[in-house]
């Protein structure tokens, strides 16, 4: 059976389920609104009693189910207490084995593999500063959107299937998949536990440091000027200290780019300072400064999300916070992974779950 959620929020942590959609045979389709709020929307069925008729269903590993991205539908449903059991297909991953270099949304796959377009999420809810939540869209509305989803799952599945079933490799592959998403979905759902005091301490001590660099770095050019302003470094670098020019930009200006720093930096002090105030300043203002404040307001953890089916080299991507930027060649990104509890190994990569 085909299965999606509609929710009122992009947020696997945060949300709420507004409605479910099935579908079992192709070109049919159910959808259970449950909490539509706007003016003369009808009475619908209470959700906790619907999810718990579903539950025992739900949690059975013998019904097997399918979805796209269904990590994101299990941490919706677990979000009103259902861990759901029997997720044996995940379209998403089918494609990503199939065409790793293509797009992996349902809209791309029902397009490229059926010939098929569909309901537009903007055309249904608008767009920016508009945009509604989805259980303030109309019921008919929503009905024949996630329907849609759900039909189109199935027949996607019904084409990618057989060609993953034909090949052992291929199969092979899948099976990791598939179990790679069951142990970030459980990574992602313990969180990281964050030293809020430990790291404030830190933001501190790199704020402290970040004002002796930018004093350092004035003295050695002889002046004050702009750390972050590239037109005023190369002013500095290359009209009053004449440093060698190591490439240029589009325009022909001379660079100042990080490559080109690390360059000047072996033979001279400024650019080695500028270089050490530009990663203090990001992980400052990027990590050691922002991290408590995304936990989330139950857990007191980070959840970031683990993107599987996105880097066409098998990479995990960690977003919202990426936590896998934390840099981990300075001692002072390496203390900041031991405070958030992060791999040291910034390419981690599978291998974390090969356990």
């Amino acid at each position: 059976m085909a299965l999606d959620t509609e929710t009122t929020s992009l947020d696997e942590m945060l949300a709420e389920i507004v409605g479910i959609s099935f579908s079992v045979t192709p070109g049919e389709a159910a959808y259970i609104p449950l909490t539509h709020d706007y003016p003369g929307a009808p009475a619908q069925l209470p959700r906790d009693e619907v999810l718990a008729k579903l539950k025992p269903w739900l949690e059975n590993p013998a019904r097997q189910k399918l979805g796209q991205h269904v990590k994101y539908d299990r941490h919706v449903f677990a979000n009103h207490g259902i861990e759901v059991q029997g997720y044996a297909h995940d379209t998403m991953l089918q494609s990503y084995v199939l065409e790793v270099h293509k797009p992996h949304g349902l809209a791309s796959l029902a397009e490229r593999h059926l010939g098929r377009s569909g309901i537009n999420y903007e055309d249904l809810c608008g767009k920016g500063a508009t945009q509604i939540k989805f259980n303030q869209v109309d019921i008919a509305k929503a009905s024949e959107y996630s329907c849609e989803d759900s039909d189109q799952t199935l027949d996607v599945h019904r084409v990618l299937w057989p060609q993953i079933e034909a090949n052992d490799k291929l199969r092979f592959i899948y099976d990791l998949e598939i179990r790679s998403s069951e142990s970030l979905y459980r990574i992602e759902r313990n969180g990281v536990l964050i030293d809020a005091p430990t790291l404030a301490k830190q933001s501190g001590e790199l704020g402290a440091r970040i004002l002796q660099l930018e004093t350092e770095a004035h003295e050695l050019a002889g002046q004050p000027f702009n750390l972050g302003s590239p037109k005023q470094i190369g002013e500095i670098f290359f009209t009053k200290l004449g440093l060698p020019v190591v490439k240029k930009t589009p325009s022909g200006a001379p660079s100042t780019d990080e490559e080109v720093l690390e360059k000047l930096a072996e033979d001279y002090p400024l650019p080695a300072k500028i270089l050490e105030h530009r990663g203090l300043s990001k992980l400052k203002g990027t990590y050691t400064d922002k991290l408590a404040q995304l936990a989330h307001p139950k857990t007191g953890r980070v959840h970031t999300h683990y993107a599987q089916a996105v880097a066409v080299t098998g990479r995990l991507s960690s977003n919202d916070p990426n936590l896998q930027n934390i840099p981990v060649k300075t001692a002072e990104g390496r203390r900041a992974r031991g405070f958030c509890g992060t791999c040291r190994q910034r390419d981690c990569q599978r291998r974390l779950f090969a356990d």
